[in-house]
């Protein structure tokens, strides 16, 4: 586990500050697991809920489970269906939609989130939630957090009918939430996103260190990234 200095992280800040221009940025994408919320729910859920549930329901060892869910899970990763409560709910024959409301108690805002929102919302920045979360996912999450009030609009991928992954997904959006990539600043969890995003011409571009709270930090590549929001509060 890395531990930062105070006086470190105020030169991270000055960094990030310096890297946005909040002058130019004229609209703020942001994408919900792992950015705005704890991806822990949902690691949790995926990796460790469903395969307990799998083996209750087919009556074999969770290490079973795991050894026939992991492959099917890599397998889909990256493509809506990934994404797609319907999808794994036909897929598994459990009712996925359920389980998640079953431990909704897990989803949890990620530390200065409301104050980073209500922060650009101030400085007049318009506001849109970018997710591959499917709708029931989505409307759970929204339900738990009262997080929809800071924005000007939600989107989710499935309106689209694309991943965010996916290179064509900036330019479908664009036909239904227009935007200047180079007055757009996008923050993303998901490294395969904020790579389709640069591809497409978005010009601010962040990545979140430690998308879920009870693992380690990730790799971020090339891409700038923040512990904290506070690193790049608008002044």
């Amino acid at each position: 586990m890395l531990l930062y200095s105070s006086g470190f992280c105020e030169l991270i800040g000055v960094f990030m500050r310096d890297y946005l221009d909040w002058e130019a940025i004229e609209t703020v994408f942001l994408d919900l697991d792992g950015t705005l919320l704890d991806l822990h729910f949902d690691n949790h859920f995926w990796l460790e809920y469903v395969p307990v549930c799998y083996a209750v329901k087919h009556a074999i060892s969770h290490d079973d489970a795991c050894n026939i869910l992991m492959p099917r899970f890599k397998e889909v990763k990256g493509r809506l269906d990934w994404y797609c409560v319907d999808f794994w709910t036909r897929e598994l024959g459990l009712d996925i939609e359920q389980m998640k409301h079953e431990i909704s108690h897990k989803i949890a805002v990620r530390p200065e989130v409301r104050e980073f929102l209500q922060a650009i919302k101030q400085a007049g920045k318009r506001i849109v939630l970018v997710t591959n979360a499917h709708p029931a996912s989505l409307s759970l999450k929204m339900k738990k957090t009262g997080l929809d009030e800071y924005f000007d609009r939600m989107i989710n991928a499935h309106e689209i009918g694309l991943a965010k992954e996916h290179d064509g997904f900036w330019a479908s959006l664009h036909e239904t939430e227009p935007f200047e990539p180079a007055a757009t600043l996008l923050i993303d969890d998901n490294l395969e996103v904020l790579e389709s995003a640069e591809h497409y011409g978005i010009k601010y571009l962040l990545a979140i260190l430690k998308p879920d709270s009870q693992a380690d930090e990730v790799e971020t590549r090339h891409y700038h990234a923040v512990h904290h929001f506070s690193e790049v509060m608008p002044d």
